[in-house]
């Protein structure tokens, strides 16, 4: 049996291993487009590969998912976490897990992991083959596939199995061969993405890190929760990257262009923080309003609140009044910023949308269109939050699709 992946990444590698190991017997090549196989795995996590997470249930690991949870579930079933985390270390890869869940490999380096990829593959005899992108792809006699490359003097090739992982790509039109075989394909957008804040004032913040915050998009009812950092353009950190991922589609169509509502200290009830800050004029009553700080928030952040609040620092606690405890209160629990644009995170990029699910069977990853044609990672529309549920997302649909079964 010929078999070709199309795409070296990280989910074309996990299918190509599982291919020969459930098929000793079969021919299979990764057919990457560029110079050198597994180049996205070598960025990600900033370049330390967060490859998993360590989320304690199936269930809980599927909500990190905003598209292609539901089928998630069911494909983490078969290749979960704890299968990639077992995976890897009994391949000499010995891994480290930090406070919030995200996996890494103990050398800190992405070239640990890319290692055992190629390694494994190239011992099962898998062949590498790069600079060979496919153009289009199309049915032959007695279901085989045929295969043709950009480069015209490169002959068809043909195959009795394809699986497609050639990644995310926020252009549609690189996807055009396969709407071609009539896979509907969900419009791809960008997600996991920091905020551009231009001509703001918190941009002179830049480096803070407020540890706990909850974000909401106006307008909407979208929300996320976590760690945030000021950076000199604008936001970035956990609960910008996570908003991000939720609202991906919603913010390409607003243009990038829309304003987020930051609770600065964790607390959705309002009541609360006022009584917080009447507590503290109770028990400081005569201390400067800079020298105590409600919820320990950073100094650098309570001072720029308090200029924005248009309250002295040298002003003392029992001299506010109710008009102070209501501003510091909104400035607090709804701080407003107007966001004209976004960022790339670092130099990775994770893309909301690709092949629908749709036009899958989500069982076996085989297309509903073309038998023997498959697909697994980031060309399907499936993608999460930071925290190394893209890359297992990779791994897991790599072994389903590489099974080879069929959904009939």
């Amino acid at each position: 049996m010929r078999v070709a992946i199309i795409g070296g990444g990280a989910a074309g590698f996990f299918a190509a291993i599982t291919v020969k190991e459930s098929y000793p017997g079969s021919s299979v090549t990764i057919f990457e487009k560029g110079a050198v196989p597994l180049s996205k795995v070598k960025i990600t996590g900033g370049g330390r590969c967060n490859l998993t997470n360590s989320s304690p249930s199936i269930e809980e690991l599927s909500l990190a998912y905003p598209r292609g949870g539901r089928q998630m579930r069911g494909l983490l079933r078969e290749f979960d976490n704890f299968n990639t985390i077992n995976w890897f270390e009994s391949r000499g890869v010995p891994l480290v897990t930090q406070e919030d869940g995200c996996i890494f490999p103990a050398s800190q380096d992405s070239q640990s992991i890319i290692d055992s990829l190629v390694s494994r593959a190239k011992s099962l005899g898998v062949v590498i083959s790069t600079g060979m992108e496919v153009s289009s792809l199309s049915k032959a006699p007695d279901d085989m596939l045929e295969l043709h490359f950009k480069d015209d003097v490169t002959q068809p090739a043909l195959f009795e199995k394809v699986i497609v992982t050639t990644g995310g790509s926020p252009k549609r039109r690189s996807l055009d061969w396969l709407a071609a075989l009539d896979h509907k394909i969900e419009s791809p957008v960008p997600s996991l993405f920091s905020f551009n804040l231009p001509g703001d004032s918190i941009t002179e913040l830049m480096g803070v890190v407020v540890e706990d915050v909850i974000l909401s998009l106006e307008g909407s009812k979208l929300k996320s929760a976590g760690a945030l950092l000021i950076t000199h353009w604008g936001v970035s950190g956990p609960a910008i990257l996570k908003l991000s991922s939720y609202g991906a589609r919603l913010l390409n169509e607003m243009g990038y262009n829309f304003k987020i509502h930051i609770n600065w200290v964790n607390q959705p009830d309002s009541s609360k923080i006022s009584g917080e800050l009447n507590q503290i004029i109770q028990m400081s009553p005569n201390k400067q309003l800079y020298s105590v700080r409600p919820y320990g928030i950073p100094s650098r952040l309570w001072r720029y609140l308090l200029w924005r609040c248009e309250l002295k620092e040298d002003k003392k606690w029992c001299e506010i009044g109710k008009k102070g405890v209501n501003l510091l209160t909104d400035a607090l629990s709804n701080d407003i910023h107007r966001v004209n644009g976004k960022s790339s995170y670092k130099e990775e990029f994770v893309t909301c949308g690709g092949v629908s699910l749709s036009s899958v069977n989500i069982s076996t990853l085989e297309s509903k269109c073309v038998k023997n044609l498959y697909f697994a990672g980031e060309v399907l529309d499936i993608d999460a939050i930071t925290g190394g549920y893209n890359l297992q997302c990779a791994w897991t649909t790599g072994y389903v699709a590489g099974k080879l079964r069929s959904g009939k």
